[in-house]
């Protein structure tokens, strides 16, 4: 990373690591859902949220972090639910027994997103591979964070035959969230992956524009991830967790999520899956 960058970055992350760690400590946290950046920067939670805790009763502190770092959180028992779009990591983590199961129950896609003048020609490219590797040639900006868009890069890069860090002269990263990634991007007219929520949220700010088309390879599921008690014992909410699961779950929830974006944006930003089931 650029040390100017680094430099403009260190604050964010210092004031997040002790937010998180004052979260971390308060003996009354509430319910603690480590989640993913996108799903927060998009404005989903701030719309679904107020309602589960008018319900519930249940006050819910948010922690947006990248999906690698929620899943850390969850490894050490340090949240009681997780939100988080990387499957092999929560496969992972259901495996080691820190977490009972992974719930898959709303998607999107990402996005290769860049300049309008699209100097790089990413627009044409005829496959992601083929976008990726027209964009190595121009300015690009990382999130470098761990999170489930980072690596979800990583594996295109290395499917396009490019190396990430010190791969071309002008990759950067960030090492934070996915909102100030893209305003980086857009400052330094760079090209960058960004899930499409967050970039259809900040699309007005930024000015940037989508140049690739969805597919497979694009494919971006987010799931719901709880914690097992009988690991983490008391220092958990595992009845609150499955409260809040069940919420999502409900079909009013997801009437709520499939409509989320479409009045302002003229698309939904996230698709519930048809039949969400615990794996």
């Amino acid at each position: 990373m650029p040390r100017g960058l680094r430099r403009s970055l260190l604050p964010t992350a210092l004031c997040l690591l002790a937010w998180t760690a004052c979260a971390e400590g308060d003996a009354d946290r509430g319910l603690l859902l480590a989640t993913t950046t996108s799903v927060h920067d998009s404005g989903l939670l701030g719309e679904i949220l107020p309602e589960f805790e008018r319900r519930s009763g249940l006050r819910v502190r948010v922690v947006a972090v990248g999906t690698g770092a929620a899943l850390r959180m969850g490894e050490r028992g340090d949240a009681d639910v997780l939100l988080t779009h990387a499957p092999e990591g929560e496969r992972e983590l259901v495996a080691s027994g820190a977490a009972l199961a992974r719930t898959p129950f709303m998607q999107n896609h990402f996005v290769i997103a860049g300049p309008a003048g699209d100097p790089a020609g990413v627009r044409g490219a005829a496959s992601v591979e083929e976008a990726m590797r027209r964009a190595a040639t121009a300015a690009y900006i990382s999130r470098g964070d761990d999170s489930g868009t980072h690596r979800r890069e990583r594996e295109l890069l290395r499917a396009a035959g490019l190396r990430e860090q010190g791969g071309w002269d002008g990759f950067a990263s960030t090492g934070t969230g996915m909102g100030l990634t893209l305003q980086v991007a857009a400052e330094r007219g760079a090209y960058v992956l960004s899930d499409i929520g967050t970039f259809l949220a900040f699309r007005e700010r930024t000015g940037l524009e989508a140049l690739s088309r969805p597919g497979p390879r694009l494919r971006n599921v987010y799931s719901l991830v709880r914690l097992s008690p009988e690991r983490f014992g008391g220092r958990i909410d595992s009845r609150g967790a499955l409260q809040l699961e069940r919420f999502l779950l409900a079909p009013e929830t997801r009437r709520r999520i499939a409509a989320f974006g479409r009045e302002r944006f003229g698309q939904a930003l996230f698709e519930p899956l048809p039949e969400p089931s615990a794996t």
